[in-house]
């Protein structure tokens, strides 16, 4: 498959909120025309992970070039940014860079800055407007489009924050060059979930071409991206508030929280492993209750281990000692559990993932003990 010199694809909301999503490789050297244009003239401020100093560098040049003037903050390193110290850090930080409403704020680097960086930008001067500039795969096709933004907190992850959409994103797969693997890994996770969900075709065409996306073949990369893209952003148009369809994009999500949770988000789990093995689970949990065929299951697990993903829990390195009453317990503080029952995302087979209220915890217990075995 050909490279893709550049894709857009639109976020479609309310007709007043809608935005573009544009795919290119090689956008983040002219983001600065691409912000003059689409917003002309702003103050902008820098919300950056630590370990993206490159890019910043290359995101710096490129607002110079465009006669912007510009203040940044970069936050810790992993899970340890999205706490209310770091964001009141940030806050406080571009309240002092005397933003006005008109400013613009742009997130760079991973999930941590784009959930940091969209939850201050909500919340500062009841609003301001932002760009996603996402520089992990796992970001570029998930957590970058759709608008949730927040931090942790000690019962749980994301469990403050804000439906915040940005006005523009922009990916740049050039950013994916020096991406380890284990992170790229991580992000192939959110990728193939799209396919578990509602995709039974992209699942075979990943089947086909997901070796060449983990090698970052341009191409495959592209149009893996693109529609993942694409389906989160239908979904979203759909259902922003996740009110009913968009909670099909939790799939796995429920078991993976607990275990992040459980390692208290620290590094020996990255969340794209959490929610591989999160949807493992639920792929045994469904088979268990007669909804999905075993070779489904069994079909999709070996696609995620082929291409080097954790299926089990006891593929985590130095995982707590605990239980699944311990785990299950803490998947009651999961925010789509309404009125203390856990809301799971189970499957009937690959492509066919719906929301269930009724899942047997029984079942889920078993799951999670056989995931526990070594």
């Amino acid at each position: 498959m050909a490279a893709v010199a550049s894709q857009s694809l639109r976020v479609s909301l309310d007709g007043t909120r809608d935005y573009d999503i544009l795919i290119e490789r090689g956008c983040l050297a002219r983001a600065g025309a691409l912000l003059k244009d689409r917003f002309g003239e702003r103050r902008i401020f820098i919300v950056r992970d630590a370990q993206v100093d490159a890019h910043a560098k290359a995101l710096e040049s490129a607002l110079s070039a465009a006669g912007y003037s510009f203040q940044s903050i970069t936050l810790p390193e992993g899970e340890d940014a999205k706490s209310w110290p770091v964001l009141q850090q940030t806050v406080n930080a571009m309240l002092e860079a005397r933003l006005d409403r008109k400013s613009l704020v742009v997130a760079l680097g991973g999930g941590v800055a784009g959930d940091h960086g969209g939850f201050a930008a909500a919340i500062t001067l009841r609003g301001l407007d932002y760009v996603q500039v996402p520089t992990t795969l796992l970001s570029q096709v998930d957590s970058s489009v759709g608008g949730k933004t927040g931090i942790n907190a000690p019962q749980g992850k994301n469990l403050v924050g804000a439906f915040h959409q940005p006005v523009l994103v922009l990916i740049d797969n050039t950013t994916l060059d020096t991406l380890p693997d284990r992170h790229m890994r991580a992000g192939y996770a959110e990728i193939v979930k799209y396919a578990f969900i509602r995709d039974a075709g992209f699942f075979e065409w990943l089947e086909a071409n997901g070796a060449k996306v983990m090698a970052r073949d341009d191409g495959a990369l592209a149009h893996a991206v693109a529609t993942s893209c694409a389906a989160k952003a239908a979904v979203v148009a759909a259902d922003e508030r996740e009110g009913g369809v968009r909670a099909l994009l939790n799939f796995g999500h429920t078991f993976a929280h607990a275990l992040e949770a459980t390692c208290n988000y620290d590094r020996r789990l990255l969340h794209g492993e959490a929610v591989a093995i999160g949807m493992a689970l639920a792929f045994d949990t469904s088979v268990r209750m007669g909804l999905c065929t075993a070779a489904d299951a069994a079909r999709a697990t070996a696609h995620m281990q082929r291409l080097g993903m954790p299926t089990r829990i006891a593929d985590i390195k130095d995982f707590p000692a605990t239980t699944p009453d311990a785990l299950v317990g803490l998947m009651g503080h999961d925010k789509k559990a309404i009125g203390g029952k856990l809301t799971f995302i189970l499957s009937r087979g690959i492509g066919h993932a719906f929301v269930s209220r009724e899942a047997d915890i029984a079942l889920v217990k078993e799951a999670l003990a056989a995931s526990m075995r070594t």
